[in-house]
């Protein structure tokens, strides 16, 4: 018979939670290279240094001696080595690299390890189990439980992982520490492997890659200026009091054809991570699921439980996309009625975040395919299914998985059109500053004419006063009528003054006059050369010149024209 096969999915999912006081800390940038079992070496960067006493080790690369669990007497502390006892290259240094040794260098602090069971039976149907928490006092007696056999399918939500439950969990089920790495270290990933492989076994794929979903939690207001453009960190909605941050949902599945195990991590509370409190009692709903109940019963994949964890996680998904649509409303209103400098970091804060959501919703639908498309290898067994209901199970396996992508394309379009309306109001906001911009714009050149205006008339009268006061600086206003005694004259002054006066406004007015323009307003119609339209005079530079120094006659002329015209409009009405 076919060996059994492990199943292992992260996914990040986002959960709502409320009465949170502080701020969730900032995800780290997954090091996907360190999260995959297909690499030849586990968390060792190019800078890294081999262990030679490694690689000068006598034993075989594979354990060959490993404990089959079925003598109480020889079992007993077999878990204690895990996991060099099962994975001899996860030395020292690759465990404390990849952060498992912060876990299985603890014991037992003060709080025990607390496991969540779901047991379902061969009928379908959800059996009741109570939680156990495992301490340093009956950690033999666990040990002695784990190894019990199990029915149909057992599911484990662990909390508040200590040391001894991962080596108790990783020799159990033979677990690849990638699975407890990934994580501890929010590193996403998903694999299928062949632990124990057999003659029959259909080849299975071995991949990795990053899997992701996303959470909204409720928490004490932030100011958006506290914010910048980071991605892994969480975002702030203000609008709400509330919160959209990354969680990790990392599951590990154990197929086999006489019974499977499912084992769920959750690290705790220092993410404000979804419980596995809360997880178990999703899967126990789901057990009292009419539609999913009846696919238990008539189905004995156990793959069908990772469908519905996953849709959980599209559960948390639509709520965090709604209040993020409700928050994007809410600063739709806030643009309408103010340009805060706020609002502006605000928006493109939020626009970074609907792009990063774009890749993990992404990595979620490839998550879904990847369930789809890595079957149970178990119901290929021709003693146990027929092929007939290989066919069923794996139809209906195929149903819901579409079911789902159906769903995460409805996100996909919603997170879509989030992303079109905060760049409308993106725009709106750049709009409403263009149109102030613009109003104190005009303010501005309206005063600037104002004061072109004023100091126009400043220059006139300067330049009106100009001529007598150049005349009567040389004079010194030294004349008969002021000062009796000297040669000149007040009339002398005047007869002087007053021409240069007059010149000097003849020239002013020549330099702003534009010849021509009074046969503008007279052309006469049909006339295809416009010879008495002015333009032969504004081409010739000759006339322009005649037409500037003899301004008034044209002014005379125009004046004429305008009789004109207007005494023949007097006549035609």
């Amino acid at each position: 018979m076919p060996g059994p096969t492990h199943l292992g999915l992260d996914v990040y999912n986002l959960a709502l939670q409320g009465g949170a006081r502080e701020m969730p800390p900032r995800v780290p940038a997954p090091s996907h290279r360190h999260g995959t079992p297909s690499g030849p070496w586990p968390f060792l960067d190019l800078d890294d240094q081999i262990d030679q006493a490694q690689l000068a080790t006598s034993g075989p690369p594979v354990p060959t001696n490993v404990c089959d669990h079925l003598d109480a007497a020889k079992c007993k502390g077999c878990w204690s080595g895990y996991p060099q006892s099962l994975f001899p290259n996860w030395t020292r240094g690759q465990q404390k690299k990849s952060r498992i040794s912060k876990i299985v260098s603890r014991p037992f602090d003060h709080r025990d390890c607390v496991i969540h069971y779901v047991d379902i039976a061969e009928d379908g149907n959800f059996a009741a189990t109570e939680d156990l928490s495992v301490g340093d006092a009956n950690k033999d007696a666990h040990w002695d439980f784990m190894r019990q056999p199990g029915t149909r399918l057992r599911a484990m939500f662990v909390e508040h992982l200590t040391g001894p439950v991962l080596q108790m969990l990783g020799t159990k089920y033979n677990i690849e520490p990638f699975y407890f790495s990934s994580s501890i270290g929010w590193i996403p990933s998903r694999y299928q492997e062949a632990v124990q492989p057999n003659e029959g076994d259909p080849p299975l794929l071995r991949s990795i890659t990053p899997s992701s979903s996303y959470t909204a939690s409720t928490i004490s207001q932030f100011r958006p200026t506290e914010q910048v453009i980071d991605t892994q960190a969480p975002l702030s909605i203000r609008s709400s009091d509330r919160i959209l941050f990354s969680d990790l949902l990392a599951l590990h599945m154990v197929r086999s054809s006489s019974t499977s195990t499912i084992i769920s991590y959750h690290p705790g509370a220092d993410h404000r991570t979804t419980s596995a409190e809360t997880l178990h009692a999703r899967l126990n709903a789901a057990g009292r699921s009419v539609y999913w109940n009846t696919i238990f019963a008539n189905n004995d994949d156990p793959t069908f439980v990772f469908l519905v964890l996953l849709w959980y996680a599209l559960y948390a998904w639509d709520e965090a996309f709604e209040v993020l649509y409700k928050h994007i409303c809410w600063l739709e209103s806030q643009v309408i009625r103010t340009n805060e400098m706020e609002l502006t970091q605000e928006l493109h804060v939020v626009q970074a975040h609907l792009l990063h959501y774009a890749s993990l919703l992404e990595d979620f639908r490839k998550a879904v395919v990847f369930v789809l498309n890595t079957p149970n290898p178990a119901l290929n067994n021709p003693s146990r299914y027929s092929a007939e209901e290989r066919d069923r199970s794996y139809g209906l396996m195929r149903m819901e998985c579409q079911n789902l992508l159906s769903e995460i394309e409805r996100l996909e379009q919603s997170r879509v059109m989030q992303g079109k309306r905060l760049k409308n109001v993106m725009n709106l906001g750049f709009s409403s500053v263009n149109i102030k911009d613009s109003r104190y714009m005009r303010q501005l050149t309206e005063a600037a004419v104002r004061d072109s205006a004023a100091m126009k008339q400043v220059s006139y009268l300067t330049m009106f006063f100009l001529p007598a006061s150049l005349v009567a600086t040389p004079f010194g206003m030294n004349v008969e009528e002021i000062n009796p005694g000297t040669f000149g004259t007040l009339p002398q002054y005047l007869a002087i003054a007053i021409p240069l006066t007059v010149v000097t406004v003849w020239v002013v007015i020549a330099f702003q006059f534009h010849p021509g323009s009074h046969y503008r307003r007279t052309q006469v119609p049909g006339d295809p050369l416009n010879l008495n339209s002015g333009s032969l005079i504004e081409r010739s530079l000759v006339w322009r010149t005649m037409g500037r120094i003899g301004w008034p006659v044209m002014l005379a002329l125009d004046l004429a024209n305008r009789c004109k015209a207007r005494q023949k409009k007097l006549h035609e009405t």
